[in-house]
């Protein structure tokens, strides 16, 4: 009966969608009504309202579609959606003051020379309005309005020139900042928490431990990764649609004839490109540029990008007034001199120090103009036109619309999971021939068919979210959730170009001349459909375009993972073992010239632990093959091992989801047989099944190759040898560059340590003359200044005994004093050798340490270089295969 249900809710929510009535009512009426119609027959038939649900009952799910709607407000860790209002008011602000109709005209004129110049000019100010505005809508109806006729009344094909329009306008969907990448981001948050769950039960199920190590987790995502992920995709697009244009201008004579400027290349026109293409470049910088570089999140840059689009709009629309330009130019020197001022002032409130008196002036000073500037500007774009007020009431639309039908979706996967539609998704996928990217392939191209009926939003929020964690789970892809939700984006940007319900389509057709037939925007549109699934194709088999940017940035940020951060190993080693092989022999000499300074000033001790770390850094060479050897016989054999695993993990996997279906029947047993007047026929059928059920696990086991066992202790072994040869190369280069941080620790505290000469003599006289508790105090405060020195712990101890010989009803002062005494003896030859080896084998050290602290050093650094960044990023920007690990 549950499938009774599921099915009836998914057609309620088709019928309620086909017949018009609004997605936002559609999504969680077809939910509400499915589970209080599941609950109240099952209340008439099995007397239990919870009967016809897969687990829970209708107050559970009901309840979870509550919770999901207080997630989507009140919890302070999901504030992703906060961008959505302020990046739609950036948009709608650009669009109403007139910026897109100037960038047109411009580049028309710019690139109206060249064959295909007009096509090209729109697609590039399709694509610099994506990364300001990101209003599908506007930029196709600004773009039909100003950019078709001109295309028309130059011979251009009507196909193509339509064609042009439209995609160009859809750009604002996967190039940054873009509404749908905020809403995927948000959805796959949720996921790859699932995702994380369900990957840790199957390690557990297939080893048998509890913990799973931190390298095979899934990778989540945030909406500033998704930016980052979008960015260069988004560019990928943009250069399909020029060649294609090119092409079709070189290849079908006429279709797109180059269009002569009438005017002159001079100065002047230099000066308007540059006027028209200064406002959305700038808007760009500030937006992406802030999240690029760290110094603001997806939010913070919103908040910057819909003040600035106010900016903008304040000249824009006041264009011919002598201050016209003023509140501009306002904000412009305000940010420079707040700029100038951080390079030069600390403006910490917490760290503000004595001479931070004239920045902080100067810089409430700079602020304050900025305030009168975006003032003045909110001024003019509200008594202008009434645009302040026509912007948000359109933003109030629209953000509305977005959080309503999320709200509502979250509803509907309430219901969807708690008949069981969920699981019945990750069987389906799961029993697929092929692995993932069959699974994969078959859930895109579902959201490509539902493109041609269903809007982006409601295929994001409804489809995403349950087969999202079954795809970001599988341990054998290991994809990326910024990589996935990227995907998944360039799927949905298809959606406003797929006849019979594409909005882009309809968009054009309401703004084009009637001499431009319907079923000629369809054709123009189908060669773009066309590029974007090439786009996707692209981005599927290299995950680099999508991963690289935000691991880069990532692990270039002031909050970067330090490098011994274990989901970082892998590749650092990779990038280490190059190293060596390169630039060994240099190591080598390294050691040898610290070798051969004479190192009789240090202490035996001393001698002793750095001759142990130079011979630990000699021995690296041994372990690093010994770690590719190891690497190398498991790679060798995983071939072989890999369909064997697959098989026996795909019986064990029916083996358990079979026990579990047994575990069911015995409690339904249970049910029936407890209930007033138990029918006989059930349980005869339900002892049936079970017995059937058992059968088949016996079955299964039986099906399990008797290799099986040898096999995997082999692999088995042999990944343990590699992780044992990997713990002894880390440990041994880390034991190997600590003993190099201590001594010159130890070393460069030499005058530290001599400047508290006169307070360690004075000791002998406070224990002699002082009170007890006095001497004991002095004594103490001694240790605390020691503490803070390196290598003082054998001097610490000593005064330590001393204090202790002081305590108690009956102090020893004379054994105070002899502890004393030991301890003045050694801090006297602790200063003398750490004064001598600072200038006979200090300056070695510093070399020494400069040499390897980039190498033998690195995992004991707070961060990595610009260099070693790139490398580490370029290597985890590829999804590695972890399906043998369980």
């Amino acid at each position: 009966m549950e499938l009774v249900f599921l099915a009836f809710l998914l057609l309620l929510m088709i019928a309620a969608l086909s017949s018009g009535y609004p997605v936002a009512f559609s999504l969680p009426g077809a939910a509400i009504i499915s589970i209080g119609l599941a609950a109240l027959f099952g209340y008439l038939i099995a007397g239990d309202t919870s009967a016809f649900f897969v687990e829970g009952g209708p107050f559970q799910w009901l309840s979870a579609g509550v919770t999901n709607f207080r997630s989507l407000y009140w919890d302070v860790e999901r504030d992703t959606l906060i961008a959505v209002p302020l990046f739609i008011f950036m948009g709608i602000m650009l669009q109403r003051s007139k910026i897109a109709e100037d960038l047109l005209v411009t580049m028309a004129q710019l690139f109206g020379p060249v064959p295909g110049g007009l096509g090209i000019s729109v697609v590039l100010v399709g694509a610099l309005l994506a990364a300001t505005t990101g209003i599908v809508g506007a930029t196709v109806i600004a773009m039909g309005l100003i950019s078709l006729p001109a295309m028309l009344r130059n011979n251009y094909s009507k196909p193509l020139a339509t064609g042009t329009i439209c995609a160009s306008g859809t750009l604002g969907q996967i190039i940054p900042p873009s509404i749908v990448l905020i809403i995927l981001a948000d959805q796959l948050t949720g996921a790859s928490d699932q995702a994380s769950t369900l990957r840790k039960s199957a390690y557990k199920a297939a080893t048998g431990e509890f913990s799973m190590p931190s390298i095979l987790d899934v990778t989540s995502t945030s909406a500033g990764e998704m930016f980052m992920g979008a960015l260069v995709p988004g560019l990928v697009l943009v250069g399909l649609y020029i060649i294609y244009i090119l092409i079709a201008a070189l290849v079908k004579k006429g279709s797109a004839p180059p269009v002569p400027y009438e005017g002159k290349f001079d100065r002047v026109f230099a000066k308007r490109v540059a006027l028209a293409l200064t406002p959305p470049l700038t808007l760009i910088l500030l937006v992406l540029g802030s999240i690029i570089l760290g110094v603001a999140t997806v939010n913070q840059a919103g908040a910057v990008g819909a003040i600035g689009a106010m900016v903008m709009g304040g000249y824009r629309l006041a264009e011919g007034q002598r201050n016209a330009y003023y509140p501009a130019i306002l904000a412009i020197t305000s940010t420079v001199v707040i700029a100038i001022i951080l390079a030069f002032y600390d403006l910490n409130v917490k760290s503000i120090g004595e001479g931070d008196a004239i920045g902080i002036f100067l810089a409430a000073v700079a602020v304050t103009g900025l305030l009168i500037a975006v003032a003045w500007s909110t001024w003019r774009v509200y008594k202008i036109e009434d645009t302040l007020n026509a912007v948000m009431i359109e933003t109030a639309k629209t953000t509305s619309m977005v959080f309503i039908i999320l709200l509502g979706a979250a509803m509907l996967t309430s219901a969807f999971r708690g008949f069981g539609g969920e699981e019945l998704v990750k069987h389906f996928l799961t029993n697929l021939e092929g692995g993932f990217w069959v699974q994969f392939i078959v859930v895109m191209a579902v959201m490509f068919i539902l493109g041609f009926f269903l809007d982006f939003l409601e295929i994001a929020v409804v489809v995403v979210p349950i087969v999202a964690p079954i795809l970001l789970a599988d341990p054998g892809a290991n994809v990326t959730a910024v990589w996935f939700g990227v995907m998944v984006g360039l799927n949905l940007q298809t959606s406003f170009l797929t006849p019979p319900f594409g909005f882009s389509l309809f968009y054009l057709r309401g703004v084009a001349p009637p001499i431009v037939k319907t079923l000629q925007i369809y054709r123009g549109a189908a060669p773009f459909i066309v590029l974007q699934l090439i786009a996707l194709v692209i981005v599927a088999l290299t995950p680099a375009l999508v991963n690289y940017l935000p691991t880069r940035i990532s692990l270039s940020a002031e909050t970067a993972p330090p490098p011994i951060n274990p989901r970082l190993q892998y590749c650092i080693e990779e990038y280490l073992f190059e190293y060596y092989d390169l630039n060994g022999e240099q190591l080598r000499n390294h050691v040898s010239t610290l070798r051969a300074t004479d190192l009789s000033v240090l202490p035996e001790k001393r001698q002793k632990a750095l001759n142990t770390s130079l011979d630990r850094t000699l021995n690296t060479f041994d372990l690093v093959s010994k770690v590719r050897e190891a690497e190398a016989k498991r790679v060798s054999y995983a071939p072989e091992f890999r369909p064997l695993h697959q098989h026996v993990r795909g019986l064990q996997s029916e083996m358990r989801n079979r026990k579990l279906k047994v575990d069911e029947l015995k409690q339904d047993l249970i049910r029936i047989s407890q209930s007033d007047s138990p029918e006989k026929n059930d349980l005869i059928r339900i002892e049936a099944d079970i017995k059937k059920t058992e059968t088949e696990i016996t079955d299964l086991q039986n099906q399990i190759p008797e290799t099986w066992t040898e096999a995997s202790k082999r692999y088995a072994e042999m990944e343990k040898a590699e992780k044992q040869a990997r713990r002894m190369y880390r440990n041994n280069v880390d034991q190997a560059y600590e003993t190099i941080v201590e001594l010159r620790e130890v070393i460069d505290g030499a005058n530290d340590l001599a400047g508290l000469k006169q307070q360690m003599i004075a000791l002998d006289t406070a224990i002699i003359n002082q009170p007890a508790k006095t001497a004991m105090e002095q004594i103490k405060q001694s240790e605390k200044a020691l503490g803070k020195i390196a290598g003082t712990s054998a001097i610490k101890s000593k005064l330590s005994k001393a204090r202790r010989a002081l305590k108690g009803k009956k102090p020893k002062p004379e054994k105070a004093r002899q502890s004393l005494d030991e301890g003045l003896k050694l801090f006297a030859a602790e200063v003398d050798w750490r004064h001598r080896a600072t200038t006979e084998i200090g300056p070695a050290l510093a070399a020494y340490d400069n040499a390897i602290k980039g190498s033998i050093g690195l995992r004991l650094q707070q961060r990595m270089s610009s260099e070693q960044v790139k490398e580490i990023a370029g290597c985890r920007s590829v999804h590695r295969d972890y399906s043998l690990q369980f």
